[in-house]
């Protein structure tokens, strides 16, 4: 199974609410089983709250080994020297 992160928001009343959903599926990412999976795992959280809520977007979560760890990265290949550019030829009217 693949995880999967929802995006949700509430409609436009007093207490807007919006964020992200959790979960967990077997389905490709924005097919309808998987929205289903994501209004399932949503209303098990949220309750009876949840049911006016919409899923904007489903996306797949990133694993945490291809984000930046804070440690910058050295480039040490040699520099290259910019491309030399062609002078224009302005034309008078």
């Amino acid at each position: 199974m693949t995880i999967y992160v929802a995006h949700y928001k509430s409609p436009r009343n007093e207490n807007p609410v919006s964020g992200t959903v959790e979960f967990e599926s077997e389905n490709r990412a924005g097919s309808k089983r998987n929205m289903h999976d994501a209004r399932m795992e949503m209303l098990s959280r949220f309750g009876s709250e949840a049911v006016s809520w919409n899923i904007d977007k489903v996306e797949t979560k990133k694993s945490r080994g291809s984000e930046a760890d804070g440690q910058m990265q050295l480039d040490f290949r040699e520099p290259t020297t910019p491309r030399k550019r062609r002078p224009s030829i302005k034309r008078g009217l």
